[in-house]
């Protein structure tokens, strides 16, 4: 499956690993987040990686993908399946770069929140850190909440 530059043109995946080879020698960062919605009976998933923050770099580049399903999830499975799809992302990036600075980005309220992803964000949390990979919750995750969610709808 293709990917998507920020500029709306195909990119593969081998070719977003080498800009993020060329991006972690520079010393940047990378974050890698999921979002979904239900949108007449399909559930759609857009999975974002962002590199940000390379040594002489002058705003963010990114990539995203989209995913469709004919039948929606349920809530919490589908959240569940948001945060999977950006640590399998993750892995694949890692599996590649071992020694990339990556953040796993999810879109889910903190625990002190008292929305309905505030119940699931310690176990996503867990799930993420389990996998290997330092993560943040809304509304520090912006690779989910504003990257993947725009390009979601």
């Amino acid at each position: 499956m293709n990917w998507i530059t920020g500029s709306e043109t195909e990119i593969t995946f081998y070719e977003i690993i080498q800009q993020i080879k060329l991006h972690n020698q520079n010393n940047g960062q990378v974050f890698v987040g999921t979002d979904s919605l239900i949108k007449s009976g399909r559930c759609t998933f857009t999975t974002s990686i962002v590199l940000l923050g390379a040594d002489g770099q002058k705003g963010g580049l990114y990539f995203y993908k989209k995913e469709k399903y004919n039948e929606p999830t349920r809530f919490y499975t589908r959240i569940l399946r948001e945060v999977e799809k950006s640590i399998n992302i993750a892995i694949s990036i890692t599996e590649v770069c071992p020694n990339v600075n990556l953040e796993i980005h999810m879109d889910v309220s903190s625990e002190d929140k008292n929305e309905k992803t505030s119940r699931m964000a310690k176990m996503l949390m867990g799930f993420a850190a389990g996998s290997g990979f330092k993560c943040k919750t809304k509304p520090e995750a912006f690779a989910a909440s504003s990257v993947a969610d725009k390009h979601t709808k």
